[in-house]
């Protein structure tokens, strides 16, 4: 492998590393559940995704093909990591921000949706 590739390489694990402290870091020192919730899905995504692309970058330069499972990874995990939160911060907001005068879990409303009952709505 030439120098070039092998810098790349090295450059792309270099900064995935910083992104996953950033990540692990911020999830253990932020104080709040929603707060918590930001580091590892956006920093930790990233710094798992340079490590796919080095790998990626490795691969090619070692067989000359592109590795389909890497970028299966990477898109996997761009994928789900989002939808995971969703349904984190939704779970949070059902169990702690949920005001008084909203429906309990048993409406026909549901948990995640923050909306009066139908039978209480003009017109209905």
């Amino acid at each position: 492998m030439n120098f070039v590739v092998e810098l790349l390489i090295a450059i792309s694990l270099v900064i995935s590393g910083v992104f996953g402290l950033v990540g692990s870091y911020g999830l253990v020192k932020l104080k709040d559940s929603l707060q918590r919730l930001h580091a590892p899905t956006k920093a930790t995504t990233l710094g798992v995704g340079g490590v796919l692309v080095a790998s990626m970058i490795y691969f090619y330069a070692k067989t000359g093909y592109l590795s389909v499972h890497e970028l299966l990874i990477s898109v996997f995990l761009l994928l789900t990591a989002p939808i995971t939160a969703n349904f984190i911060a939704k779970t949070y907001m059902a169990r702690n921000l949920k005001r008084p005068d909203l429906p309990d879990s048993q409406s026909t409303c549901g948990w995640s949706i923050y909306d009066e009952p139908p039978e209480s709505r003009p017109g209905s």
